[in-house]
């Protein structure tokens, strides 16, 4: 098992990515900490996870909150004394093009993914510096590396995110700590439904793999960059898209 006895805290976690991010994990050996502001599909995910004998527990979190999120990170540490991965797979979008978007939603999702991600990973960094190790991994998007349109507010947070995801590598490489982030194209979750069907059969074919990826599909570089295989890679982007072309 590649992550046998590592406490994992995953963000977003009840749905999506997050969710199957879980459940891999579990099976690799983790103990799953859930973090999610979905306090029924959290509760319900964590309950599947522990019947299959995973070792999981939910927490009920706002990301955008600092309060909420130390609060939760207390209690992660008490009950586990550690956290050897620390996954900011949280995000939300409200796509509109510019002259449509409204400062509320662009300042939400702002909030959401981009200072979500360093309230996290604030809370959660001390312990990781006081075991001297731990992994980060922030989720990016090819929209952050890229652009795309109608996603000012989306392309911006995720931008900022490779910003952080760079600097804290040089700021806790010498600690023993790794910081990441992957990238993920277009991904069949629940975040691509309001997109018309004829759209993403044109995004299919701008991919050298036409195909969208699936949850699975991320999962699978979280988990490189959670274990052990990764201890040489700090401060990189992994573009989980099928190869788009931008």
């Amino acid at each position: 098992m590649r992550l046998k006895d590592k406490v994992v805290v995953i963000t977003g976690g009840a749905k999506g990515i997050g969710a199957v991010t879980a459940t891999l994990f579990g099976e690799q050996g983790a103990k799953v900490v859930l973090v999610d502001f979905d306090g029924q599909a959290g509760e319900a995910k964590a309950k599947e996870l522990v019947e299959a004998n995973v070792e999981a527990v939910f927490f009920k979190t706002d990301v955008s909150d600092l309060a909420s999120v130390s609060e939760t990170a207390k209690q992660v540490l008490a009950q586990f004394e550690k956290v050897d991965v620390l996954i900011n797979n949280a995000g939300i979008t409200k796509d509109a093009m510019l002259l449509k978007l409204d400062a509320t939603d662009f300042q939400q999702v702002i909030d959401v993914n981009l200072t979500g991600v360093f309230n996290c990973t604030q809370a959660f960094i001390p312990s990781m510096l006081a075991a001297g190790k731990g992994k980060v991994i922030n989720t990016s998007s090819v929209a952050g590396v890229s652009g795309n349109v109608g996603q000012t507010n989306y392309a911006a947070s995720k931008a900022g995110i490779v910003g952080m995801t760079r600097t804290w590598a040089k700021e806790f490489g010498r600690s023993g700590i790794n910081v990441n982030a992957v990238a993920p194209g277009f991904i069949e979750t629940e975040m691509i439904h309001t997109i018309p069907p004829k759209i993403l059969e044109q995004i299919k074919m701008m991919t050298a793999s036409p195909r969208l990826g699936t949850p699975l599909d991320v999962a699978n570089a979280y988990l490189f960059l959670a274990s052990d295989e990764s201890d040489f890679v700090n401060g990189t982007v992994l573009e989980v898209d099928g190869a788009m072309l931008k």
